[in-house]
């Protein structure tokens, strides 16, 4: 058995992750924005295979999101074991980032099902944790501006205590660090611990993008003063290039967890670039959420933040410090001292022979009425057509997975037939509704057609268009390190090239802008009109190409 593993541990746009262990099993939970459901939550027994089990955001009851943007939505939950209950706290970004909401779910099985979540009434700030002393008591830590800048990206971690039965503040809200006393930058993703009985409080600084790290203080009481680390950031590979020879790059907001054996982990999220130049971001416009993609004009990354693991020593000075060769996040590091336990291996193919839909699926915010079925006809998925477009804010009807490797192939079986010009259906892979590639079966001045899109800047480009046979047609989208081509066939061997090696970076996170990863799956439309028309899906088919 090796003695090393492979980086990411999970793979795809999953980041933000937090980790707890409960006994020896370990759970995890990740950012999931605009999707539902969401907050993926994951279980392990070695830290290096992990298999979802639910999501803690499964019910549109729980949690309102349906008025928010890509980016916005679910970010940075954290994930704690206390007592026999499971806790996370969250924040939902919504209304153009005009609202923010801090809230807590409860679970007795992290599987689900999750509670309502419960709003934590004055709770400000983004990435928030908790923390439970050896009374019993629960501490909210989590970010916020202060009154008075000194600079544009201040920020401060504060802490307060919640009420165990309503999770609501008590008692005085204190400043735990103050970013401007070291200059930190964006300071957020808080996370506390107790460790040989001084506390250690961690963040994530320099931003999500090429400056991201990890840094840490350290006080002998919970409410400080907290000294910094004389080595911060204690995690990061902000002094590589992005294109470096580890292969991960943007590395940060860590939270740690110590094994029943005894040894220390970091989970934290990082990048797997590849190289295609774009001289100007600004013709991608509008731009919310990376406004200035430094040192980026050679490196891009469709596949979104992904979830790495990195070995935590102690140093002698009581600090920790990247248990490796170079202290660096690596895309081979050391495994755990843990019995190897891979999960059972998912099917590569979705048959939908099942009542419910798989977790991986998702759709774009909540829905009050489901626009999908697996009843109406057994065995097969049927999208009723929306009349929302892909490349529109509303929701569409359209389930989909996150892309996990760059070179890959999807492919799906489509039983369709177009009433109307204007109705559409295929596969999709997009980043947010004004980037993505379309793969469909359309009709158009009363003729049917298989045609190939692609939408920048919320445009849809046509790039090929040939006319459709009726009846069952497949549909295929090949990935290969920053390329898409597209294929389709009247019998499930059939490949007729449509559109071949696309350029493939309008689906980086930096062109498309904001936080999200790539997605793809099947998608339907009546084309801005009611319809009573529908699409089956008898399977869909994605597998890992030799990389």
């Amino acid at each position: 058995m090796s003695e090393r593993f492979h980086n990411p541990i999970i793979k795809g746009g999953y980041p933000d992750p937090s980790v707890c262990r409960a006994g020896d099993t370990y759970y995890m939970v990740t950012s999931s924005f605009y999707y539902f459901p969401g907050l993926p939550v994951f279980r392990s027994r070695d830290l290096v295979h992990w298999e979802q089990i639910g999501n803690a955001i499964s019910r549109p009851e729980q949690l309102d999101y349906r008025n928010c943007e890509s980016s916005e939505g679910l970010w940075a939950a954290s994930i704690r074991y206390h007592g026999g209950r499971f806790y996370i706290a969250g924040m939902l970004d919504v209304k153009g980032r005009t609202h923010r909401y801090n809230f807590i779910l409860t679970a007795e099985d992290p599987a689900g099902p999750w509670s309502d979540a419960v709003i934590i009434e004055g709770a400000d700030g983004i990435d928030p944790s908790l923390y439970f002393d050896e009374t019993g008591r629960i501490w909210f830590c989590g970010n916020t501006v202060p009154a008075e800048l000194k600079y544009p990206e201040q920020k401060q971690i504060y802490l307060c205590e919640l009420d165990p039965e309503t999770f609501q503040f008590k008692g005085e809200r204190r400043i735990l660090f103050d970013g401007a006393w070291d200059w930190s930058l964006f300071m957020e993703g808080p996370h506390l611990y107790k460790i040989d009985g001084i506390y250690y409080l961690m963040t994530a600084c320099g931003g999500t993008q090429t400056n991201h790290c990890v840094n840490l203080y350290r006080s002998a009481n919970l409410f400080g003063p907290y000294e910094p680390c004389p080595r911060n950031p204690v995690v990061t590979n902000r002094n590589l290039r992005i294109l470096n020879g580890l292969g991960v790059a943007v590395t940060g907001h860590g939270d740690l967890v110590q094994t029943q054996k005894g040894q220390w982990y970091m989970v934290l999220l990082g990048i797997r670039p590849y190289e295609h130049v774009i001289e100007d971001y600004d013709c991608f416009q509008p731009r919310m959420w990376i406004r200035r993609p430094d040192r980026n004009k050679k490196a891009q990354f469709n596949l979104g933040r992904e979830v790495f693991l990195i070995p935590i020593a102690w140093d002698y000075d009581g600090w920790p410090l990247v248990d490796n060769e170079n202290g660096c996040v690596n895309l081979s590091e050391r495994r755990p001292d843990l019995p190897w336990d891979r999960p059972p291996l998912q099917s590569r193919v979705d048959n939908f022979e099942c009542s419910q839909l798989d977790m991986i699926w998702c759709m774009r915010r909540q829905v009050e009425n489901p626009f999908y079925s697996l009843t109406e006809r057994p065995g097969f998925l049927r999208l009723r057509l929306l009349p929302v477009r892909a490349e529109e804010r509303e929701t569409p009807a359209m389930l989909v997975r996150r892309q996990q490797h760059n070179d890959f192939h999807a492919a799906a079986a489509m039983e369709f037939s177009p009433e109307k010009d204007g109705e559409e259906a295929g596969l999709i892979i997009t980043q947010n509704e004004r980037f993505s590639f379309l793969l469909l079966k359309e009709r158009r001045d009363g003729r049917e057609y298989v045609s190939g899109f692609r939408v920048v800047n919320g445009r849809r480009e046509l790039l090929c268009s040939v006319p459709a046979k009726p009846g069952r047609v497949y549909l295929h989208i090949e990935g290969s390190l920053g390329k898409y081509s597209f294929y389709y066939g009247y019998s499930e061997r059939e490949m007729i090239p449509l559109a071949v090696s696309q350029d493939g970076s309008i689906l980086s996170t930096l062109v498309a802008d904001g936080y999200i990863g790539t997605y793809l799956g099947m998608y339907a439309s009546a084309g801005g009109k009611v319809s009573q028309n529908y699409v089956d899906f008898d399977w869909f088919r994605y597998e890992i190409v030799e990389e």
